[in-house]
């Protein structure tokens, strides 16, 4: 039996332009499949050919420019997909800096077409955030610490957050200009919190806009091997930040490879005010989201936004007809090709 459900207008947010793509889904769902018919609006910029065009650069473009200001003549930075990285030593090439990017060796084993490892530790995100730290006070009268999330110690959260707004502003402009009103939802992925704080935090005093942030459960949530601390975590402290921490019973960090062990303290705040809702989508449920838009649309998704990608599965089935929905893309998924390779065995 096959199953309608309503009919939702989805705006998918690209890093790829400084603005939107519009696309128009009928979602059908049949079994675990769904069929789209699409109606594109692209206003494509210069920006738009430049591979490591996102809001990373826009972010970095402008926490660069107080480094120089400052005259901070050395950039540090950590990275853990490779992006902000890219991004960074591109701005710091263009601004004539010197630019140092600490990455885990297990994240660079994972994303081999980026940089040269920390081998620290588990070597992973929190322990290249730590080394690059480390760096930082040891070297501050002449280096510049640029964080690439919404998480660590103040003005950081504020800094990123500010930096990325204009994805939540240009959401609310073509929203009105396409719909006659606002998203009623806002759907993104969360790790650090980024991609997520810069879409919602424009729509923070809009009570009737639904925002809804999507984890990783890897695993599964009651698995222990999972990076969703919003939906399974407990509150700590970590790289100067009161947040939501995955963490054992002693207080010990568990790391959660790729991803952070903690989230933005801005998402913490949300979750307790009852703002934004959270949820989580396994490693298979991810990967299959990730095949699924692929092969129907073309669209090689970031695996962090395949979890957003398969939350609508869940959510679409949901809404009542006419419905619109915001979904942010986090990043190009020619990054995970590797382990989409080994996960399907090709």
């Amino acid at each position: 039996m096959i199953s309608w459900a309503p009919r939702s207008r989805v705006l998918l947010l690209t890093p790829s332009r400084t603005v939107l793509m519009l696309l128009r889904l009928c979602l059908r769902h049949c079994a675990s499949n769904y069929s789209a018919c699409m109606f594109w609006e692209s206003r494509n910029t210069r920006k738009a050919v430049i591979s490591w065009a996102s809001t990373c650069s826009s972010s970095i473009i402008s926490l660069d420019l107080p480094a120089k200001r400052l005259g901070k003549k050395r950039i540090i930075a950590e990275t853990g997909a490779g992006q902000h990285g890219v991004a960074i030593a591109t701005v710091c090439a263009q601004y004539g800096l010197e630019c140092i990017i600490s990455m885990g060796a297990q994240d660079v084993d994972r994303q081999a077409l980026n940089l040269i490892g920390v081998h620290s530790e588990t070597a992973t995100l929190k322990n290249a955030i730590s080394e690059a730290i480390r760096d930082w006070v040891t070297n501050v009268e002449t280096t510049h610490y640029i964080l690439g999330s919404v998480a660590g110690p103040h003005p950081y959260p504020m800094m990123v957050r500010d930096f990325h707004a204009v994805i939540g502003k240009e959401t609310r402009r073509q929203a009105l200009e396409k719909w006659g009103g606002k998203p009623d939802i806002l759907v993104a992925c969360v790790d650090g919190g980024s991609n997520t704080m810069r879409l919602f935090h424009e729509f923070v005093d809009d009570a009737e806009v639904r925002m809804i942030g999507v984890e990783a459960a890897g695993f599964g949530l009651d698995s222990g091997k999972h990076a969703a601390p919003l939906t399974k975590g407990d509150v700590g402290v970590l790289h100067g930040a009161m947040s939501y921490l995955l963490q054992d019973d002693d207080g010990h960090i568990i790391e959660p490879q790729l991803d952070y062990p903690g989230v933005g303290p801005e998402h913490s705040f949300f979750k307790d005010m009852g703002w934004a809702e959270y949820y989580s989508v396994t490693d298979e449920e991810a990967f299959e989201a990730f095949s699924r838009v692929s092969r129907l649309e073309g669209i090689i998704s970031a695996l962090e936004t395949s979890h957003a990608l398969e939350h609508l599965e869940k959510l679409c089935p949901t809404l009542p007809d006419g419905a619109r929905v915001v979904l942010n893309f986090r990043g190009r998924g020619d990054k995970d090709d590797q382990t989409v390779a080994k996960y399907l065995e090709v």
